[in-house]
């Protein structure tokens, strides 16, 4: 993804981002982590938007400094960090909502959720999508996916809401979503910010994501989790 700039990869793309959003109430004093933030699109909406402050924190230096690039050539005051969500560069307290898209299934799980609550102001928000597990897979295909994504595990919705309970967030709620995406509004699209001479290798990897998108689309899902402080 960082060789191709993928502005936003996760389920839902911007389109989903923005009905996330526009249901927290966030004005210009409201201080918002988009952790794991790839090329800085949806940092750069929320910036746009909102008029308030955003942090953007990727562990990928290609992925920041694309974003980087973007913030430049917009003229917004985004602050960026190379980090890991499993040991977050941040005091205790002080963002209002996180954003996480698509970002935990690719961590260490167990230390990434407490080190999202531990930065969270008291009564702050975590917004996390997430990939879920909707029907048993065989131990084979399991373990394709998982090697092929590199995540650890593939968790269900439940397991997940287990976890986030475990680390002590005082409410979890969970919903599924049905988003019809709007392809005719170009502002919803996925954008690409390319790198030079890129290899086949890496187009044969974006096919096989395609392949398995088709083939596993009753089987691997999404959740939205909103986790209160």
């Amino acid at each position: 993804m960082a060789i191709f700039g993928v502005g936003g990869a996760h389920p839902g793309g911007l389109q989903l981002t923005k009905e996330l959003l526009s249901r927290e109430k966030i004005d210009e004093t409201t201080s918002i982590l988009d952790a794991g933030c790839g090329t800085g699109q949806t940092s750069a909406y929320i910036a746009e938007q909102y008029r308030c402050k955003v942090t953007s924190l990727d562990c990928n230096k290609l992925m920041l400094d694309k974003a980087r690039q973007r913030f430049l050539s917009l003229h917004s005051p985004i602050e960026t960090q190379q980090g890991s969500t499993e040991n977050l560069p941040f005091s205790e307290g002080i963002f209002d909502i996180i954003l996480s898209e698509s970002v935990i299934s690719f961590t260490d799980v167990s230390l990434t959720i407490p080190e999202f609550k531990r930065v969270l102001k008291p009564n702050g928000v975590l917004l996390a999508i997430e990939m879920v597990l909707e029907k048993s897979l065989s131990e084979e295909e399991l373990k394709t996916i998982v090697n092929f994504y590199g995540v650890s595990q593939i968790l269900t919705e439940n397991e997940w809401k287990t976890l986030f309970q475990r680390a002590k967030f005082k409410q979890v709620s969970v919903e599924k979503f049905n988003l019809q995406i709007d392809e005719n509004n170009v502002q919803n699209a996925t954008d690409f910010s390319l790198s030079e001479n890129i290899d086949d290798e890496f187009f044969e990897i974006l096919e096989k994501h395609m392949h398995f998108t088709k083939v596993y689309k009753d089987v691997l899902g999404f959740r939205l989790f909103r986790c209160c402080n």
